[in-house]
């Protein structure tokens, strides 16, 4: 750190009286030495980082910070106040303030160091000595470690490392040392010296280790919004605090010089978990099924103890998450991925937010055909005219709230997509983008493009370099403005009418389908359902058959009749071949097959996942080649349903339903056979049940 804070930028008679005041006196000091080249742009930077959460801490300690354009590099400014300046800590005014200049781009070395500095705010010894100083040079000097904080006879205690980071040792006992591994800090290798929070037997005698119990495990994530500061002072509260309670806490501190995860095993075998968070957590759902304590991130720094013993009461109930998946936006992958995985990830972010108004809307309809026949739709607003004894009306009812929540698939479907691509700020013109899709007849394919280029539009404009004094209104006001003038230009004058167009020669084209073309695209579906087994593929075929629903034919009601029916083979299919011939199978496996018949049943493909798991090679094909036979079959019986999701509980509602259900009993059949059959013809044994325990469980999300 000996480049990032010199004497100069040190103020020990800071005479600010407000938080405004403290951080202008010490960016002038950056702006002196060319760290700084916009004092006014700077100072909006901090304060817009300031509003998104208070920067002060327990303990008379101050952080503004942020990351600007205007910073020529990473640079740290220390004041000392001795009235004190209000950074809304709940202990009261800060006299010891830290400013933290990093560049937009700064490099990950550099905000590795900023983040060791972070933990150091935490140990008690570096802020009296800070307090003690009695001349900016030693102050600087002990910030860079050039300086121990405390006089200690024990050389051992206190080390310099290259770059001149400060390393010291804990009341513990535990070095700090924190070397780099992917620009991110990663704790001394056990082997080496212990690790904080490691469970007192594991130094203890034999005879003691044997009779000592196993300590209580705890994952946590800490994350900011800027990444340098709250991000591992959380950390290292959380580990102090695991520490004196005798608890194995391991951090995963998502910061500005990026993350690695922590490991799979150390996750599997965690108690608890605690996510001490102001920024969506990454890949969230590595943790699920746990007990879990969520929190913002000063929370962890204010009170671990609590967080530590709120989370073993959570544990000793039983209390964990759902095993859902996390946002899209939250799991937003890694650096440098292709566009292609970034485009599929933007369209499965529609998706997945566009199936429950589709399921609710296209159920709700199909009831009120069910009850009320196909004229349901001719009959006037339940609004002017509902008999609480007719059944006509509830229908009626039915119908009409499920017709507007059907209306939202297409807007959802743009705003959502535009939301994987830019976050919040690409929802209102993803959202108006929809709406005009459905207004010009432009259907599912318009509210693909309308979110792509809504996403574009707000991602083009976040890049633009905006004076200091706009950029508090661009979220709220000025990006939904332009964002949304630009893409309704777009989709009414320039790319509407040609996908408009297009969509309806795609409707006329399912409503023509009969014969041979019909059958192949029922294969070609069939196919694309099973390959991924509720993966990509498997929804690109969802969509297509769900996107027909919004503007229904004889074509579209086939095509979403043959998707759902061959999304039920593959764990009806796996979980009749469990029980015809169940010694091709692990106990663990007959388990699963039981809950697949289930699972099959209302049309959850996933329920097949622990299968092709543990077998793709034998499992996939089968399933797809039922599939296949299914879906041509549901096309060939000219099979029609109104439903997007409901499986075997919607058949009622099926044309031809009969017929259906022999296509899927066929394909099941077909798949049975050939995943049998492949089992059988191995030449290597089945793992036994003794040995299924150590085999990967696979997690099946519905």
């Amino acid at each position: 750190m000996s480049q990032m804070i010199t004497a100069d930028l040190v103020d020990l008679d800071l005479s600010a009286h407000t938080k405004e005041e403290a951080a202008r006196s010490l960016a002038e000091r950056m702006v002196a030495l060319g760290r700084v080249t916009d004092l006014d742009g700077f100072l909006a930077d901090v304060a817009a980082r300031e509003a998104q959460m208070p920067t002060g801490l327990d303990g008379g300690i101050g952080i503004p910070h942020c990351r600007s354009e205007h910073v020529t590099e990473p640079t740290l400014a220390f004041g000392r106040s001795a009235q004190g300046v209000d950074f809304g800590a709940p202990d009261g005014p800060a006299d010891l303030i830290f400013l933290i200049a990093a560049p937009a781009g700064a490099d990950d070395a550099h905000l590795t160091i900023l983040s060791s500095l972070a933990r150091h705010l935490m140990d008690e010894d570096f802020t009296a000595a800070l307090r003690e100083a009695g001349d900016p040079a030693s102050a600087a000097a002990l910030i860079r470690g050039d300086a121990p904080p405390v006089e200690t006879p024990a050389p051992a205690s206190q080390t310099e490392v290259p770059g001149g980071d400060v390393v010291g040792r804990s009341p513990q006992g535990v070095e700090r040392n924190e070397p780099e591994e992917d620009g991110v800090p990663e704790r001394s290798a056990p082997e080496q010296t212990p690790q904080r929070g490691t469970a007192p037997e594991a130094t203890a005698s034999p005879a003691a280790a044997e009779g000592a119990a196993a300590p209580f495990r705890i994952v946590a994530v800490t994350s900011c919004p800027t990444g340098i500061a709250h991000t591992y002072m959380a950390a290292e509260a959380l580990e102090r605090a695991g520490s004196d309670d005798g608890v194995e806490l391991a951090v995963e501190t998502q910061g500005s010089a990026g993350f690695t995860r922590l490991d799979p095993a150390v996750i599997a075998a965690a108690d608890g978990v605690i996510f001490a968070h102001d920024v969506p957590v990454r890949d969230k759902h590595r943790f699920a099924g746990k007990p879990t304590v969520d929190v913002g991130v000063k929370a962890a720094i204010n009170r671990p103890a609590e967080l530590i013993a709120e989370v073993r009461a959570k544990s000793a109930r039983g209390e964990v998450t759902s095993a859902a998946k996390g946002s899209p936006v939250d799991e937003t992958g890694e650096p440098g991925e292709g566009y292609g995985t970034k485009l599929r990830k933007w369209l499965m972010s529609g998706v997945s937010y566009m199936v429950p108004f589709v399921a609710a809307g296209g159920l709700l309809i199909a009831l009120g055909f069910a009850i009320g026949g196909y004229e349901i739709n001719k009959a006037p607003s339940v609004i002017e005219h509902f008999a609480w004894t007719d059944t006509t009306s509830w229908a009626a009812l039915m119908f009409q709230i499920g017709g507007l929540a059907f209306g939202f698939l297409v807007p959802v479907l743009a705003g959502y997509i535009a939301y994987g691509m830019a976050d919040r700020p690409g929802l209102v013109p993803g959202f108006v983008g929809g709406a005009i899709a459905v207004s010009i007849n432009a259907g599912f394919l318009g509210g693909l493009v309308a979110g792509l280029i809504a996403g574009a539009v707000v991602m083009a404009i976040q890049k633009l370099k905006v004076p200091a004094p706009l950029r508090g209104i661009m979220p709220v006001v000025a990006i939904p403005l332009i964002s949304s003038i630009v893409v309704g230009f777009l989709m009414f004058l320039v790319v509407g009418e040609p996908i408009a167009k297009l969509q309806s020669a795609l409707t006329d084209w399912l409503s023509s389908l009969s014969g041979a073309n019909a059958i192949i695209l029922g294969v070609i579906l069939g196919l694309m359902m099973c390959f991924d087994l509720g993966g990509p593929l498997n929804k690109v075929a969802y969509a297509f058959a769900v996107g027909g629903l919004a503007n229904p034919n004889e074509g579209s009601l086939k095509v979403m009749a043959a998707v759902m029916a061959a999304g039920m083979v593959p764990p009806l299919a796996m979980a009749l071949a469990t029980t015809v011939r169940g010694k091709l199978f692990t106990k663990a496996e007959r388990e699963n097959g039981k809950a697949a018949w289930v699972l099959g049943a209302s049309f959850i493909t996933e329920g097949a996942i622990p299968f092709a798991a543990a077998d793709p090679l034998r499992v996939i094909p089968a399933a797809m080649a039922g599939g296949a036979v299914t879906g041509a079959l549901s096309m060939t019986f000219e099979c029609t349903l109104r439903a997007p999701h409901g499986g075997i509980f919607v058949v009622p509602l099926i044309g031809n339903p009969l017929l259906y259900l022999i296509a899927i009993l066929a394909g099941t059949a077909v798949s049975t056979a050939l995943v049998v059959l492949l089992k059988g013809l191995r030449k290597t044994p089945q793992p036994t049940d003794a040995t299924a325990a150590t085999q990967p469980k696979v997690a099946v999300a519905a």
